[in-house]
């Protein structure tokens, strides 16, 4: 196998620009057809972005001898169906963040790769972005000293919806995304730690409704502590004023601190006895592009993926874990 031929599930925005386009532009990588449930849709996709072939049935496309990778983009209420399918052909996965709507499918999802002997990946692409590669060069060359805190401040204002009848966007009904934009957000803020400092081993969370305008939460706070040692705190406010927005991830060592946003694409800043030394990268075109690659090179033998079943099944459990208070009463 010389180059991995991609059959992309759902058409959604989150394929428009961060995703899709890369993989007809990475190395030793194609997207051969793409599948949405509606055929207008997907053709138009198709035709848009030049791809030979379109389906609006998901197995269609997934048993396609053509495809040999299949990249999964949809709301995670059908991530575990598609990917257990995909597997089972024999076909190598790639799916969007969060992994799945809870622990239980990620494990499900994990054990079919496995038994099908084929890679799982999870498109948590911070992990091969030169901002974040350049933090965790930070930490693990001891610029910091020894890694003691991490505190986390996400506050973003309150999604309204335009009219008393719209229907609310997928990311507010739990039963499609499994939980508010803390999951959504949230997600690659646990899941990138997870890569610096190894695994959370122990958590305590709390979430609630605080402006009423949706069923999922919109205020959680946690505690936790890292398989390394590090303690870390998380406040993740969506009700807040336009004002108090606030995007910051602070990591605190023996000898200095490392300051940086997670969504926002500013320069990162790394402060030690020595003075401050910041790093810029503006935001790439294609936001998962660089991750795309890692894939790609993997599964040709050349390379190795940051972000796989595994790792990214620990940070749906642990985010399980924090809003249990509110989704089991």
């Amino acid at each position: 196998m010389n180059q991995i031929n991609w059959g992309m599930i759902g058409c959604g925005a989150v394929t428009e620009v961060k995703s899709g386009p890369a993989f007809q532009i990475i190395k030793d990588s194609n997207l051969v057809a793409v599948m949405r449930r509606t055929p207008d849709k997907a053709k138009d996709y198709a035709k848009r972005h030049g791809v030979p072939k379109w389906y609006d049935d998901a197995k269609k496309l997934i048993h396609d001898p053509d495809i040999n990778a299949v990249y999964i983009a949809t709301p995670p209420d059908s991530h575990a169906r598609y990917a257990i399918m995909a597997a089972e052909a024999g076909k190598y996965v790639y799916v969007e963040k969060p992994m799945a709507l809870n622990s239980s499918e990620c494990e499900q999802m994990i054990k079919a790769a496995q038994k099908a002997d084929v890679k799982l990946f999870v498109a948590y692409y911070r992990r091969s972005l030169p901002s974040f590669v350049k933090i965790k060069e930070w930490v693990d060359s001891g610029a910091i000293g020894t890694p003691r805190l991490v505190l986390i401040r996400l506050i973003r204002p309150a999604f309204e919806k335009q009219s008393a009848d719209a229907e609310l966007p997928w990311r507010f009904r739990p039963e499609i995304s499994g939980g508010g934009l803390f999951v959504d957000l949230g997600s690659h803020q646990l899941d990138y730690l997870d890569y610096l400092f190894g695994p959370i081993v122990s958590t305590k969370g709390f979430a609630c409704n605080q402006a009423g305008l949706y069923p999922v939460e919109d205020m959680v706070s946690a505690c936790f502590t890292f398989e390394a040692g590090v303690v870390g705190n998380g406040t993740w406010c969506f009700s807040g004023s336009r004002e108090s927005s606030t995007d910051e991830v602070e990591i605190i060592g023996s000898k200095g601190r490392i300051v940086f946003s997670t969504f926002a694409f500013t320069p990162v800043r790394l402060e030690t006895a020595s003075g401050v030394e910041t790093f810029d990268y503006p935001k790439p075109k294609h936001i998962q592009q660089a991750f795309i690659q890692t894939v790609v090179d993997e599964l040709l033998g050349h390379g190795q993926c940051p972000s796989t079943g595994v790792t990214a099944s620990r940070t749906t459990y642990i985010m399980e874990k924090i809003l249990n208070n509110y989704y089991h009463k």
